[in-house]
């Protein structure tokens, strides 16, 4: 079993602490490691191979962490999960043959590890049989923020595997709170699994222009042109996950392992204060050296020299860095990307 990282981002959901230049899976935000470390302590113990795709910009940073531990595939510059995938496969296949491959992002959390390597191992057997395997998280509240995969029979009487009926985009409230009622639905982990032949064969059907790309890529792997062709092949490709490009479309059957092993994509600052359990006595998450008076509810963040002090306040993310300092409420996390938005248009290339 190979597992393919995909370690790109662009870093907006945790701004201002993550930037174009470090998106989150190089924040420490759960223990003194990077989150992309603990994916790729989470997953050595079961893998035959890793592979980190990333883009230049970061590769540095991924070699500092890793030195030459791991194998490091490196795209000129983000063109989504499709092309991401393709790529870490057409290196795998030429070099390795037909094997199973685990493809997962590089900064999500996973409370129970025993759990989550039996689901991985699980689903690696079942793509030896030519299927496609995604894992389906058990859904615990109405979220509008993650994709879902609606079920359909299962698999046989004793199986918690089940055939997908549909990938569903990020419903709105109703719709949630209509789909875990259900009992049918799961969320969208974004993991997939299955053998370089099937996925690569899916493109070639289904995304022609990006097989076509990934073959030239292939015949000028080790040789002196590679740079040189890559570069040139992800200049034309359209920007698609694999979920739109793929699982969507497909006319082969797609499983669903239920997976119970405590997930979060960590996709704002209040997923990471609702996942931490090591809040003070007023409810306050604090990761800084920091002061609260009579405040509660609160988040406080600080990878600068600065002493944060709260007096009075509830409810309130205080992110401090070094060049930006954020105050927002807590429950609007999922907005602080229009920022880096802003900064942008305006060509603040500091700040974002």
């Amino acid at each position: 079993m190979f597992v393919v990282i995909m370690a790109g981002g662009s870093g907006t959901r945790f701004w201002p602490a993550s930037r174009e230049r470090l998106p989150k899976q190089f924040l420490k935000v759960f223990s003194d490691k990077t989150m992309i470390e603990e994916t790729v302590e989470r997953v050595r113990d079961c893998a035959d191979r890793i592979c980190i795709v990333t883009s230049r910009t970061h590769r540095e940073k991924i070699e500092s962490l890793f030195g030459e531990d791991l194998w490091i595939i490196t795209e000129p510059f983000g063109r989504n999960t499709a092309a991401c995938i393709g790529l870490a496969a057409t290196h795998i296949v030429q070099r390795y043959g037909n094997v199973p491959i685990v493809c997962l992002p590089a900064d999500h959390f996973v409370a129970d590890k025993e759990k989550f390597i039996e689901c991985l191992k699980k689903g690696s057997e079942l793509s030896t049989q030519g299927l496609i395997v995604t894992l389906g998280i058990v859904p615990t509240r109405p979220e509008t923020g993650y994709g879902y995969i609606e079920r359909d029979e299962p698999i046989d009487s004793d199986s918690k595997t089940y055939k997908v009926k549909r990938f569903v985009e990020k419903p709105c409230l109703e719709d949630a709170v209509r789909f875990v009622s259900s009992g049918n639905y799961f969320w969208n982990s974004g993991i997939f699994i299955f053998t370089t032949d099937v996925i690569l064969s899916e493109m070639k059907f289904l995304m022609p222009e990006l097989h076509s790309g990934l073959e030239e890529i292939r015949k000028s792997i080790d040789t002196d042109k590679y740079d040189e062709v890559v570069e040139s092949i992800y200049s034309r490709l359209r920007s698609v996950s694999i979920d739109y490009g793929v699982m969507e479309k497909t006319l082969r059957p797609i499983y669903v392992l239920e997976s119970d092993f405590g997930w979060s994509d960590v996709g704002s600052w209040l997923a990471l204060y609702e996942l931490r359990k090591d809040k003070d006595d007023s409810e306050n998450l604090v990761l800084a050296d920091a002061l609260l008076l009579d405040s509660r509810k609160n988040l406080v963040y600080s990878d600068s020299n600065r002493l944060t002090c709260l007096l009075g306040v509830e409810g309130l993310a205080v992110v401090d860095t070094p060049d930006v300092l954020l105050v927002m409420d807590l429950k609007r996390s999922q907005e602080v990307k229009r920022f880096p938005e802003i900064l942008k248009e305006t060509n603040k290339k500091n700040f974002y």
